[in-house]
C-alpha cells in the first residue's frame, strides 16, 4: 500500500468526511468520503490496494457471493459489507483497513476501472441482465466494456459463469479462466449472439449459436448438493434458500479453492452456517410480524427468487418503488414470471403498488393494495416479504432481527 504524502493527504481526508458524515446523522458515511479522497487522489484505488485483492461483479448476486468468499476464508479482510461497491466505496473500505486481503464487490459497470485500478488476484463473474429500463442498451454496452479490459488482466484468475453467452463474450480474450457450470435460468437479455447478432439456440445445460460461439467447457459444476471443483466433490449445503444462493456458492468456493487459502471443505462447512447476508433472508420483525425479508430488483432476480419462495401459509408482500436507486421505469413488471406464485393472495406495497397490483392481476394473482400503515394485515402467520432495492432498506430500518 503506498504512503506517499498525497496519498496519506486523501487517505485522512476521506476518513474524516464519512466521520463527519455519519456523526452529523448526515448518511453512513461510506461514500462522500470517498469522492473527497478521489478528488485528491485520482489514482487512490490502486495507491490503498492491500497485498491480494479478490473482486466480485455481475447484475445479481454480488452482495451475496462477497460474503460468502469472506465468511469461507474465515480471515480478518476488507470488505464493503454495506454494499457501497462503486469507486468511492471501495476507496472507503479500502482506506479503513490495513488489512492484507480485500473481498470486494463492485457495481458492474464500474468494473473496467476498478480493474484496471486494482489488477486483481481472483474477479468471480457472475452474471450479466437487465438492471434497471432507465439505462438503455446496458447489458450489450456493459459486456463490451468488460471484453475490452479483461482480456489485459493477463496475472489475474477468472472464476467466470459458463453459462451466461454475455460473460462468455466479454472473456473471449482472457486468460486464466475457471468456467463454471452453474443453473442459470434467465436468459432473456442474452437471446441474440454477441458475436453475430444470430440467434443463440439454448437446451437445458448448454448453449451455442450457428457462427461458432458456444458454451466453454467447464471445470466446476453444481451436482444437486454437491460441487464438483476439478474433479474433486465437495459438499454444497446451505443455510440461505434458493438454487440462485447454490450458484453464488458454487463461485464463491472456486475463488476460495483458487486463491489457496483454505481447504474448499472447510470453506464450504463456514459458507453453509450463513443464514442471512445485509438482512437479506434472516427472520426479522417487522410490524408486529415474524418476517423474512428478500431483495429482488430486476426480472432476473425476481425469477429466481420466485421459484425458490416456499409454497406455505406464510402471507406474501411484496413492494415497489421507483426511486433513482430502483429505476425510474417499473414496466419490467411484466417481464417477471409472476404466474409462477399460482393464484395466491399477495400484498402490495410501495409508491408503485398499483402497478404492481395491475401486473399481478393479469398473472392471475389476488393483489390487495396497502395504501397506508393502517391496512397492513395483522395476524400470527409468517410474512415472506419481498422488496425492489429502496423497498427492502425501508423494511430493513423498520424492523428487528429475531
Amino acid at each position: 500500500m503506498t504512503s506517499s504524502p498525497q496519498v496519506q493527504l486523501a487517505r485522512l481526508s476521506l476518513r474524516a468526511v464519512n466521520f463527519i458524515s455519519r456523526v452529523a446523522g448526515l448518511g453512513a458515511g461510506t461514500v462522500i468520503g470517498g469522492k473527497v479522497g478521489l478528488l485528491l487522489d485520482p489514482n487512490l484505488l490502486a495507491h490503498l490496494k492491500p497485498k491480494q485483492v479478490v473482486l466480485v461483479s455481475g447484475t445479481n448476486g454480488k452482495t451475496t457471493t462477497t460474503a460468502m468468499i469472506v465468511e469461507g476464508l474465515g480471515l480478518r479482510v476488507t470488505t464493503n459489507s454495506t454494499g457501497a461497491n462503486m469507486p468511492e466505496g471501495l476507496a472507503a473500505a479500502l482506506a479503513g483497513t490495513r488489512r492484507e486481503c480485500a473481498v470486494l464487490e463492485v457495481d458492474e459497470a464500474w468494473l473496467p476501472l476498478v480493474a484496471s485500478s486494482l489488477n486483481p488476484d481472483v474477479l468471480v463473474l457472475l452474471n450479466l441482465s437487465r438492471d434497471q429500463l432507465d439505462r438503455a442498451n446496458e447489458v450489450r454496452q456493459i459486456a463490451e466494456g468488460w471484453r475490452e479490459v479483461l482480456g489485459n488482466l493477463t496475472t489475474t484468475k477468472i472464476i467466470a459463469n459458463a453459462n451466461d453467452p454475455l460473460v462468455v463474450y466479454a472473456l473471449e480474450r482472457a486468460t486464466g479462466v475457471s468456467w463454471c457450470d452453474v443453473p442459470t435460468q434467465w436468459r432473456q437479455d442474452a437471446t441474440a449472439c454477441p458475436r453475430c447478432n444470430g440467434t443463440i439456440t439454448f437446451s437445458k445445460r448448454t448453449w451455442h449459436c450457428g457462427c461458432g460461439f458456444a458454451k466453454p467447457g467447464a471445470s466446476v459444476t453444481v451436482l444437486d448438493t454437491t460441487l464438483r471443483i476439478y474433479n474433486r466433490r465437495i459438499p454444497l449445503e446451505l443455510s440461505l434458500p434458493g438454487e440462485f444462493n447454490r450458484v453464488n456458492a458454487a463461485l464463491a468456493l472456486t475463488a476460495i479453492q483458487v486463491l489457496g487459502a483454505d481447504s474448499p471443505i472447510v470453506a464450504s462447512v463456514r459458507i453453509s452456517w450463513l443464514t442471512s447476508v445485509a438482512g437479506r433472508y434472516g427472520l426479522r420483525e417487522l410490524w408486529g410480524r415474524r418476517t423474512e425479508l428478500f431483495l429482488a430488483k430486476n426480472p432476473a432476480g425476481f425469477s429466481a427468487l420466485l421459484e425458490s419462495l416456499p409454497r406455505d401459509t406464510r402471507e406474501l408482500w411484496i413492494g415497489i418503488n421507483a426511486e433513482i436507486a430502483d429505476g425510474r421505469d417499473p414496466s419490467w413488471l411484466y417481464d417477471v414470471p409472476f404466474e409462477l406464485l399460482g393464484d395466491r393472495v399477495v400484498y402490495c406495497f410501495g409508491t408503485r403498488r398499483l402497478d404492481l397490483a395491475a401486473r399481478l392481476f393479469y398473472a392471475g394473482l389476488k393483489p390487495r393494495v396497502i395504501d397506508e400503515r393502517g391496512q397492513v394485515p395483522t395476524g400470527r402467520r409468517d410474512v415472506a416479504a419481498v422488496g425492489n432495492y429502496t423497498v427492502f432498506q425501508e423494511w430493513l430500518k423498520e424492523s428487528n432481527p429475531l
